[in-house]
């Protein structure tokens, strides 16, 4: 069940980036049922394996990212929007399968991938506002996760 919840996970990130890159939004509509997803894909197997930790590690995970991108929503909001605070959740899930190290490295991958793309958008003339967080969160937790699964 685990490459299911991958599976799904690759899936919907390839849309939820075209969606965020598009229109700068990250809607609740497709982002909460793919955490609900997450988490009861994740959770049961890992319940089916008996690896009673990765449970911990995957709702520790999404509730972590959660917390801390909700944390920078509050401080931030124009910049860092909702649709990001929820998505970080559903990255920490995936994460949180691979242990808090994944989640932690895979955050600040993101935030550095967010951060890379914001310098070349400045670069470009654009307004930092113009740069979708989603992405590059994204691709900062693939990146972790294929590293893992390797």
């Amino acid at each position: 069940m685990l490459g299911v919840a991958l599976a799904s996970f690759a899936a919907l990130s390839v849309v939820l980036a075209v969606v965020d890159l598009r229109h700068h939004r990250l809607p609740h509509v497709l982002v909460l049922p793919g955490l609900a997803l997450a988490l009861g894909l994740l959770t049961a197997t890992a319940l089916a394996d008996g690896a009673f930790e990765r449970v911990a590690g995957v709702w520790g995970g999404a509730a972590s990212a959660f917390l801390v991108c909700l944390l920078l929503h509050g401080v931030r909001p124009a910049a860092f929007g909702g649709g990001d605070v929820t998505l970080s959740a559903l990255v920490g899930a995936h994460l949180g399968w691979f242990g808090a190290d994944a989640v932690i490295t895979g955050l600040v991958a993101g935030f550095a991938c967010g951060g890379a793309a914001a310098a070349g958008a400045l670069l470009a003339g654009l307004r930092r506002a113009e740069v979708a967080f989603g992405p590059p969160l994204l691709v900062g937790a693939w990146w972790v996760l294929l590293r893992a699964m390797t």
